[in-house]
């Protein structure tokens, strides 16, 4: 009995499996620009459409950057023979931010900085690493933020009634181009509401930009922008082209500081100022 017992313990030592290769977390997988080190998986993971994130651009200065992030933490798998130090995962990282064309803001023992310009996007990249083989992403893609609420018909009549214009946020274009995107419709819509509730309204659409770029091109962007809305009110909500009068006034004047990305934002809008 005893022997029996004995030989059933060695099989089982024999035949018991190798330990378990580490998944990763639900729903999480490797952010577009990077593959992962060999012999890691993913932890943990978030993304969010707009946040923000301190970036360390020197010893004691940091950066804010706003839009789409990313945070991804890789792990090495537990039966990893080796594991991959803190320097060998900056090196990867520098050499494939290279090969995408970025540059490397900021480095200090384990952790570094990564700025990347890619199809007119700019990602930013905090790397983290340490001795252990774990490593730590936070990635933003830089953008301002997508305004989701919008002034309604009412508010723009008592801006036009009290002060003259009406600022409308809420109506959104690719960068440096006109064409008035399809989430610009709630905006667009409140502003024909505005004109049929009022037959004697008429109105300059005006167009502004933030001082991004040249003088000369920002003039016409504004124009330009100013006409594909005037072109929405009168093709999709039959409002009378002759009550609208288009005009592109750059980056001339400014609501807030260029200098922040947020002041920016403000002052890329539409306004009704009334004839």
């Amino acid at each position: 009995m005893k022997r029996a017992t004995l030989l059933l313990s060695v099989l089982s030592l024999v035949i018991l499996p190798a330990a378990a290769e580490q998944k990763d977390a639900r729903d999480c997988q490797d952010h577009p620009l990077f593959t992962r080190m060999p012999g890691s998986w993913i932890h943990s993971c978030t993304q969010k459409q707009f946040d923000a994130h301190a970036f360390q651009v020197g010893k004691q200065k940091t950066e804010r950057v706003e839009g789409r992030k990313w945070t991804i933490n890789y792990y090495p798998q537990a039966a990893a023979k080796e594991k991959p130090s803190e320097l060998q995962i900056l090196r990867n990282f520098e050499n494939a931010v290279q090969k995408l064309g970025g540059t490397s803001l900021f480095v200090d023992k384990a952790k570094e900085t990564f700025r990347i310009t890619r199809d007119g996007k700019e990602f930013w990249v905090d790397l983290r690493a340490e001795f252990t083989g774990k490593y730590f992403l936070t990635i933003v893609e830089k953008e301002a933020m997508t305004q989701d609420i919008v002034g309604n018909a009412e508010a723009f009549s008592n801006d036009i009634r009290t002060t003259g214009h009406a600022a409308v946020y809420g109506i959104h274009f690719d960068t440096a181009k006109s064409e008035v995107k399809p989430e610009s419709a709630q905006a667009i819509a409140e502003i024909a509401k505005l004109l049929k509730g009022d037959a004697g309204l008429k109105v300059f659409v005006v167009g502004h930009t933030d001082s991004v770029g040249g003088v000369d091109g920002n003039l016409k962007l504004s124009q330009d922008r100013a006409d594909a809305v005037i072109r929405a009110l009168v093709q999709g909500h039959g409002i009378a082209a002759a009550r609208l009068r288009a005009f592109g006034a750059g980056p001339f004047a400014p609501v807030a500081s260029n200098d922040s990305e947020d002041g920016r934002a403000k002052n890329r809008r539409v306004e009704l100022v009334k004839q």
